[in-house]
């Protein structure tokens, strides 16, 4: 039985051009905010390693608890959205995300306490993608849609750039509690300006006004094709979480204090931000077998040779791997409406968005298990030879393929 429709569908909104910058704008704003909380983790993994003397793999157990409670919950909370209105459950998520840092900033969080407060943070985060995305959607059609959601895209990347980079500078001039408070205040203002300027009448994702992806004409050419593009999203996405959980201690190997990590991971990211449009735009005229071949090899080598690299060249560095690392993942999307069935792809998305954001959240505890062992110099090369396993999966892949 139909839900009753109690929240009009975004189907039945028509937002004047007002209406529609001020969604795209609130839209960009949580995906930035989300984006940065996600990332920041990363300036502080070497913080909380001396502050609670924990291993690598305890560290990555931390970062997998907030990912991972993000990636597993993103269809619980479309569900709730159909029920009580994606701005408001968006909001309610960002006030989640925000109460958690702000928690662990005003209190004298020990190990416990802070590691409840990243899945709480990671649940709250896990109500960004699917419903700001969908927003967006109902907000714009055609053309001015598919601009809409490249500009909500970059938007993540810009977080993830200003907000790592912003706590890197904090915690030259005030304890790291104290930074995550200002964090966390932030993000509530961010959760206020969601529930005080969006719609009330705008349903979520379930709705009739579903986003819905692409449309093509072409059937699944291969059975296994939709696995073998997911378990290369798993591996691109873990590889990618794995670089940058060591990347910290291979630059502090090196030399760099707090604020050259936290220009490292701007670099990174800065490059991610390029990588995803170059590489879109690659996928479309070389064709999604060449781009994924180039950009995971490209990504393979460029941490291969970061490692030797002293601190300044390493960091000159970091931009060109951030485009292969990130570039991927444009390639990889834009695939899946071509692999599956019509009737299928909403879910195929969701499984794709799951798998891909689940598989980065398990890969920091493995690698750290094996940095425990091995060091993190050495096993960032470990991190390297698994990315190289997408290469023949990618290969097994093509003859699916329309565009080769």
């Amino acid at each position: 039985m139909a839900i009753a429709s109690t929240n009009p569908s975004l189907a039945d909104v028509e937002p004047s051009a007002p209406g529609r910058r001020r969604v795209l704008g609130i839209a960009c704003s949580a995906h930035a905010l989300h984006d940065g909380y996600t990332d920041l983790i990363y300036v502080l993994l070497p913080v909380w390693q001396a502050e609670f003397a924990l291993s690598y793999a305890a560290l990555g157990a931390l970062r997998m608890l907030y990912t991972g409670a993000m990636a597993g919950l993103q269809v619980p909370a479309s569900l709730l959205a159909a029920r009580i209105g994606a701005p408001l459950v968006l909001a309610l998520g960002t006030a989640l995300a925000a109460g958690a840092y702000l928690t662990i900033g005003v209190s004298s969080a020990g190990f416990v306490l802070l590691a409840a407060a990243l899945l709480v943070g990671g649940a709250g985060s896990s109500t960004q993608h699917p419903l700001a995305s969908a927003l967006i959607s109902h907000a714009y059609d055609g053309p001015r849609g598919r601009a809409a959601l490249g500009t909500y895209n970059f938007s993540g990347d810009l977080g993830k750039m200003a907000i790592p980079a912003a706590l890197a500078w904090m915690l030259v001039v005030m304890p790291w509690r104290s930074a995550l408070g200002v964090i966390g205040v932030a993000g509530l203002l961010v959760a206020a300006a969601i529930f005080m300027l969006l719609p009330r009448g705008m349903a979520g994702p379930s709705g009739r006004g579903t986003l819905a992806p692409r449309q093509v004409s072409s059937q699944p050419r291969h059975r296994f094709a939709f696995p073998l593009l997911l378990t290369i999203g798993i591996l691109d996405s873990g590889t990618r979480m794995g670089f940058l959980a060591f990347l910290p201690f291979v630059l502090r190997e090196k030399g760099g204090a707090a604020p050259a990590i936290g220009l490292a991971l701007t670099l990174i990211f800065a490059g991610g931000a390029a990588g995803k449009l170059a590489c879109g735009l690659m996928a479309a005229k070389f064709g999604v077998l060449r781009t994924v071949l180039l950009t995971e090899f490209a990504t393979a080598a460029g941490i291969v040779l970061l490692n030797p690299l002293p601190l300044d060249a390493a960091l000159a560095c970091l931009p060109l791997i951030g485009i292969a690392l990130n570039g991927t993942s444009s390639a990889l999307y834009g695939t899946v409406p071509e692999l599956v069935a019509p009737d299928r792809r909403e879910r195929a998305f969701s499984l794709f968005y799951t798998g891909a954001i689940g598989g980065g959240a398990i890969a920091p505890v493995i690698y750290g298990m094996i940095g425990d062992a091995i060091g993190p110099g050495h096993a960032i090369l470990v991190v390297a030879g698994v990315c190289l396993l997408t290469l023949p999966l990618a290969v097994a892949l093509a003859p699916s393929l329309r565009d080769r």
